[in-house]
């Protein structure tokens, strides 16, 4: 099975939920236009990290991005992993995720876990407490937010559910991009899966973003790598490879749960 994917590495407007709406249509048609089956975005595109204006600006139960998306799927007949977006949901705020089917049918929501200290998340955010799965074309996914991924307990926790593909949208700061492709293609080999990761570029009141957004195979190689410009690139991946790791090295069938508690 091979899946076609675009990755849509945009700059983000400072808390304009408007503004950053009104471009999202170019990059899904640009995508549908090179034939790809999913298109990806970054991370809280939708406002950015404009924390202290949540209440003001976070998309009330996200009706607003599902609206647009739920058409722009439809309308291009292409699947698509909105990212993130700031939320607002019983007087809370959340870092949501939405992933919807080529039709237009929302297919798994995500509240990202792990809430990052250093850019005060935890101040104005919820946690979330749920696991997520869905498929792109029969083949099972999961997704996960950007700070997830130094957890590779949590990775791995998804990962058992025969996941073969881990979203990773992100607003990771240029001065830990490097940690950025080790981290990613850590999770990659030690899922024996494929990753694909989207960051934002540009910058906000507080930091500079550096893309670097890329696609890694099972045994950590980067099939696809974007440097620090707005941009949208597509590529398509293999799945079997997948299954090659796996039967090559029986890393999941080998642990040892028994003794990880």
């Amino acid at each position: 099975m091979k899946i076609t994917i675009s990755l849509a590495q945009m700059d983000i407007h400072f808390g304009q939920q408007a503004a950053n709406f009104a471009r999202i249509e170019s990059f899904v048609a640009q995508a549908a236009n090179e034939q790809a089956d999913i298109v990806v975005f970054p991370e809280m595109w939708n406002t950015g990290y404009d924390l202290t204006r949540f209440d003001d600006i976070a998309d009330a139960d996200g009706a607003e991005t599902k609206k647009l998306c739920q058409s722009l799927a439809k309308k291009y007949h292409i699947m698509i992993h909105a990212g993130s977006v700031a939320t607002k949901r019983h007087q809370q705020f959340f870092n949501t995720t939405y992933v919807f089917d080529e039709n237009g049918q929302l297919l798994t929501t995500y509240d990202k876990v792990h809430l990052f200290g250093l850019m005060h998340e935890d101040d104005f955010l919820a946690a979330g407490n749920q696991k997520n799965r869905f498929e792109v074309k029969g083949t099972p996914a999961t997704s996960v937010i950007c700070y997830d991924i130094r957890f590779p307990e949590w990775l791995r926790t998804l990962s058992l559910s025969d996941s073969r593909i881990i979203f990773v949208p992100a607003e990771w700061p240029t001065s830990r991009i490097p940690q950025w492709k080790r981290l990613l293609a850590a999770r990659a080999i030690e899922n024996q899966c494929f990753v694909v990761a989207v960051n934002r570029v540009g910058a906000d009141p507080d930091n500079d973003f550096g893309g670097n957004s890329v696609v890694i195979d099972p045994l950590g190689n980067e099939l696809l790598t974007l440097g620090s410009e707005e941009t949208l690139k597509t590529v398509t991946i293999d799945i079997s490879e997948t299954d090659e790791a796996r039967g090559f090295m029986p890393v999941f069938a080998d642990r040892r749960p028994d003794l990880y508690e």
